[in-house]
């Protein structure tokens, strides 16, 4: 007997899975006949909650999760109960983003270079992140790691109050998601040394990658892409991948997606499925060498 609604399980909240989760409040991402979406934001424990409530639920075709990269990480980080390569089934790579290092004037660098430079004459400089674990602490000390230096990291409950402080000048670094800072950037009240993704975001066209400041082999990419529980149907699958793909084809939904510093991807469900295994073994390793640790 079919059922009423269609629950899409978002598993963080705030400025980087906002826009997603109003292009399926409207039902534009996913067009399909269900008699109605009901969006459910489950953003506790780092997107934990929502990767379990997604993992544990029945594969019949009503339960979607969108969700971000944590979700190949999170198992590396945290005890949780669910591992991405078996407990879900990708449907598709929605969108990706950089993270970018971002500094206040008053630290006086404009540079990568210049940043390590001050860094090797004031070992410990302190930078923010949205929290321990996550993409943005990786990328920092993986970033420390190669140019040589000690940093100090001051982790935040969420990004919001972390970039608050930045803006502000309590704290004069930062290794946060794009998309907050991007209206501060054009303000010229932060400066974007660089950022994570292999080639330069769209929306970011004249902030250098981290390779091309010299952080030679520093490539990492945010993410948020659509999955089921593992075990629903590959005719489900396809429809979604086919209706998502379609929708992402659509230059207004672009659109959106691109006013939040996203890049709409897109793309079969066998290349996601391959970026989640090897992001599961690349987050495995950066845990290991950087020594990630929640305490």
């Amino acid at each position: 007997m079919a059922q009423p609604s269609h629950s899409l399980h978002c598993a963080v909240s705030g400025r980087r899975l906002d826009r997603c989760r109003r292009t399926g409040d409207r039902g534009q991402l996913v067009a399909l006949p269900w008699k109605q979406i009901v969006v459910e934001n489950k953003s506790g424990a780092s997107g934990n909650v929502g990767f379990e409530a997604a993992a544990h639920s029945a594969p019949d075709g009503y339960t979607v999760l969108i969700g971000p990269d944590q979700v190949a990480s999170a198992p590396h980080v945290f005890k949780v109960t669910f591992d991405p390569r078996k407990d879900f089934a990708p449907v598709i790579q929605l969108s990706r983003q950089p993270v970018v290092l971002a500094v206040h004037p008053k630290l006086g660098v404009a540079s990568v270079s210049e940043l390590i430079a001050l860094a090797k004459q004031h070992p410990g400089l302190s930078y923010a992140t949205s929290g321990v674990g996550s993409q943005q602490h990786m990328t920092a000390e993986w970033f420390a790691q190669i140019a040589g230096i000690k940093l100090e990291h001051v982790p935040y409950r969420g990004g919001g109050q972390a970039i608050n402080d930045l803006i502000a000048g309590h704290i004069q670094i930062g290794s946060l998601g794009s998309s907050p800072l991007i209206p501060h950037y054009k303000a010229g009240t932060l400066r974007l040394l660089a950022q994570s993704t292999l080639a330069r975001s769209p929306s970011l066209s004249d902030v250098p990658t981290y390779q091309e400041a010299g952080v030679k082999g520093l490539v990492l990419d945010q993410w948020l892409g659509v999955f089921v529980p593992a075990g629903t149907p590959a005719a489900i699958i396809t429809r979604l991948n086919t209706e998502m793909n379609r929708a992402l084809a659509d230059p207004a939904i672009r659109e959106s997606f691109l006013q939040s510093a996203q890049e709409p991807v897109g793309g079969s469900a066998e290349q996601f499925s391959r970026l989640i295994r090897e992001d599961f073994d690349k987050y495995g390793r950066l845990v290991n060498e950087l020594n990630i640790r929640v305490n």
